[in-house]
């Protein structure tokens, strides 16, 4: 199972900023009492609040108040918000709140959202009519409350590394690989070394750099502490694979869905990931892909054109 990466939580981070920014709302229709956490005790006090801005750090969503409070969300292995208009709204059949199974509650969205709506857990209701339902089979995703103030020390966000990006370099990346010696895969998924690179992508970018995922993270810094072209190439790849990613609007693996609903298509252009024993795309390679596993998670690389 592979949870949503960053171009996944990207892509609904836009999706729901198109869908909800400057929208109040009116009510949160709460099916459970929580998902990996409980769910905040004041999560009901949102009601009335109008939604400024919708942000991501890592693979965190963050929803901007306009009391000054952040609604965290994270959609961990299955989590997707579907949002629906006040005309797709009003077409469910009333009640919007249904139980069934001895009493579990369910959304009366039902397959629109998937699952006969008894994983909609959540649903924002706002006073123009429209909905954001947020659907989590598998129950890994986290919702919390707080004020913006204490973002810096919250415990989910304050040991968090750098976003890759624009401002992320090949020398900030040489300063935490200095000293490591740990495999450069393994390394890139520490989301203190740097955030949201996350598996699939670490292979892609590691295998467009000509890089083994078990080569030593320290041996791609010159002694002197600054990167080697290797480093400098990597750097410019993952940022690169991520952006791609992004414009494509994700990937289309396993549960993950954009909150229209729609697929990514990026997992088409995967060159080496889910491609074992297939060949190597590298033009003149003649390399077969080859799957191994590195801390429980399945790596996918040529051992012809990576080294």
């Amino acid at each position: 199972m592979n949870l949503p990466e960053l171009p996944e939580v990207e892509t609904v981070r836009q999706g729901l900023i198109q869908g909800l920014q400057g929208k109040t709302i009116r009510d949160v229709l709460i099916r459970r009492e929580g998902l990996r956490f409980p769910f905040p005790d004041d999560l009901p006090t949102v009601a009335g609040t109008t939604v400024v801005d919708i942000r991501r750090r890592a693979k965190y969503l963050l929803i901007d108040l306009d009391d000054g409070r952040v609604l965290l969300s994270h959609l961990g292995m299955s989590g997707r918000y579907t949002l629906f208009s006040s005309e797709e709204a009003d077409a469910v059949a009333v009640p919007l709140l249904q139980t069934v199974n001895g009493g579990v509650p369910v959304s009366a969205f039902g397959n629109q959202t998937g699952y006969g709506g008894k994983h909609d857990h959540l649903e924002f209701v706002f006073t123009d009519g429209t909905r954001a339902v947020y659907t989590d089979p598998r129950r890994f995703g986290v919702i919390d409350l707080f004020p913006r103030l204490e973002e810096p020390v919250h415990a989910l966000l304050e040991r968090l590394g750098p976003e890759p990006f624009e401002h992320w370099t090949a020398k900030d990346l040489a300063r935490a690989l200095h000293q490591r010696k740990s495999a450069i895969k393994i390394t890139l998924l520490n989301q203190h070394i740097v955030v949201g690179v996350g598996n699939i992508y670490a292979c892609e970018a590691l295998h467009r750099s000509g890089i083994s995922p078990t080569c030593e993270s320290r041996t791609l810094v010159r002694k002197n502490g600054s990167p080697t072209a290797r480093l400098e190439r990597l750097v410019q790849e993952i940022k690169s694979v991520l952006n791609e990613a992004i414009s494509s609007g994700g990937s289309t693996l396993n549960d993950f869905a954009s909150v229209d609903g729609t697929l990514g298509y990026f997992a088409h252009q995967f060159t080496v990931y889910g491609r074992e024993d297939e060949p190597c795309l590298k033009d003149g390679c003649g390399g077969v892909i080859e799957r191994m596993t590195q801390s429980n998670r399945s790596t996918f690389l040529c051992p012809r054109c990576q080294s």
